[in-house]
């Protein structure tokens, strides 16, 4: 008999769903049919595959409430959010569906030299293999639409693990899948326990590793996955730089939004915000109005902005480094206050760059602000850091704009918003200790397939 994981609401405690843990049989088993599937998934004509995309989108929006509602349950995801999410979900799939038409091969003259005269080349995308996938529990839906979508668009079959934290949705999607036609072998996707997971990484029959997730964990897994391709999307503390020329209402409407929502626990959170010296005060000003307006509390409430932590380790780690910091020389701004795992969204000054609340991923409502002489201090302070995911500066001088898209040392800079925004079809990645390799559909599928070339003599 199967032994099961008991998924808890974050919020009450209370029993949402089991679900069975795989053993390494099962995992083995999962990955020998993904094998059997990959020829049969790689043959299916782009129409076929299209076809499945729209059907998945589909059912999304059909079980929209039904989704957005399981995640608030096993994630404590506001339902605000839940909602958003869902619809993003959508969103990648319908990508996917579009994407799959407009992708594919160039032709390439080769009369570049006298050697090349009378030649051509066709280079053509095939799919990779299969993919083993490893999503994270912060957007349980999403995420794993991100490995799933691009895996389907260009042909190849998957062995997804689902969050242990939040599994459910990962599991409803994967019903989806296969409701829209999508062979059984082709996707498994299944819960299990760190030793069996690796087999995604070590094991051979595994084309390509595509891992969303902790640096810990990525790094550890990359170092294990021999010659396979691998994709990392992980941590960060991203920076938001405000400018003296910045819109500050607005500034700090969204850096408040960008620091809080979800209790933080978004990679491309606002963790770090550094503020010209000149508009220091004003814009402090307003970030706390803003910050006070939030609603924390239950994720089930359509005003609620910050619901618990994902458990009581998550928000205890929080709790520690906010202490830490305070005991360090930080001060309190706002927060530091905890009722049950939901901690009020939480701002410190005086932060030093070697504070965890600086230097580390949060992964909760804790933001830093700092005053800065003028945008390059800003940037050398968001730089000053070993991840590289995001960030965002809140200026209109063109040139602003020009010296931080070259000046961040980050995979995307966004002008007068927060490090937080993703649109699903745009690239997104980072550098540094955050990872390598893009998602974004487009991008992804490029990152799950590999090029083939073709050389004919025609004369």
């Amino acid at each position: 008999m199967p032994e099961y994981l008991t998924v808890h609401s974050p919020w009450d405690g209370s029993i949402v769903e089991r679900v069975p843990i795989a053993d390494a049989a099962a995992m083995d088993a999962a990955i020998a049919a993904a094998v059997r599937a990959q020829p049969i998934v790689a043959a299916l004509a782009r129409h076929e595959r299209q076809a499945v995309l729209r059907r998945i989108a589909a059912s999304l929006a059909r079980e929209r409430e039904r989704l957005a509602e399981l995640m608030v349950r096993e994630s404590g995801k506001p339902r605000r959010f839940a909602r958003v999410e869902v619809d993003r979900a959508i969103s990648t799939f319908s990508l996917a569906a579009d994407e799959v038409t407009r992708t594919g091969g160039e032709i390439v003259p080769l009369d570049v030299t006298a050697a090349g005269v009378g030649y051509t080349a066709l280079v053509d995308r095939r799919p990779v293999g299969v993919i083993g996938a490893i999503a994270p529990f912060n957007f349980p839906l999403n995420l794993v639409a991100h490995k799933l979508a691009p895996a389907i668009a260009v042909g190849n079959a998957v062995v997804l693990k689902a969050p242990p934290q939040a599994p459910l949705c990962a599991f409803e999607l994967g019903k989806i899948v296969h409701e829209a036609g999508w062979p059984a072998d082709a996707l498994t996707v299944l819960h299990a326990p760190v030793e069996v997971a690796q087999a995604l990484a070590t094991d051979e029959r595994i084309a390509m590793l595509s891992f969303t997730g902790s640096s810990t964990v990525g790094w550890h897994l990359k170092s294990i996955a021999g010659r396979k391709r691998v994709a990392l999307e992980l941590g960060g503390n991203a920076a938001a730089i405000v400018c003296d020329d910045a819109d500050l209402d607005w500034a700090a409407k969204r850096c408040a939004l960008g620091s809080f929502a979800q209790s933080g626990q978004v990679c491309i959170k606002v963790q770090r915000i550094y503020v010209a010296r000149s508009r220091y005060d004003a814009f402090l000003e307003r970030l706390l109005a803003e910050t006070a307006h939030l609603k924390a509390g239950d994720p089930s409430d359509d005003d609620t902005i910050v619901g618990p932590l994902i458990d009581t380790a998550a928000a205890d780690r929080v709790e520690r480094w906010i202490r830490e910091a305070l005991a360090g020389g930080a001060t309190l701004l706002a927060g530091g206050t905890r009722a049950r795992d939901v901690i009020a969204p939480t701002l410190l000054a005086d932060t030093t760059p070697d504070m965890l609340v600086e230097c580390e991923e949060i992964f909760g409502p804790v933001t830093t602000i700092v005053a800065v002489d003028d945008l390059d201090a800003g940037i050398a302070r968001a730089n000053a850091s070993r991840y590289g995911l995001q960030a965002g500066v809140f200026t209109n001088d063109v040139r602003a704009i020009a010296r931080a898209f070259e000046g961040l040392d980050v995979g995307g800079v966004v002008i007068n918003d927060y490090p937080t925004l993703r649109i699903d079809n745009f690239p997104y990645g980072g550098i540094k200790e955050s990872g390598f390799g893009r998602e974004g559909v487009r991008y992804a599928m490029d990152e799950m397939s590999e090029l083939k070339t073709l050389v004919v003599k025609y004369r």
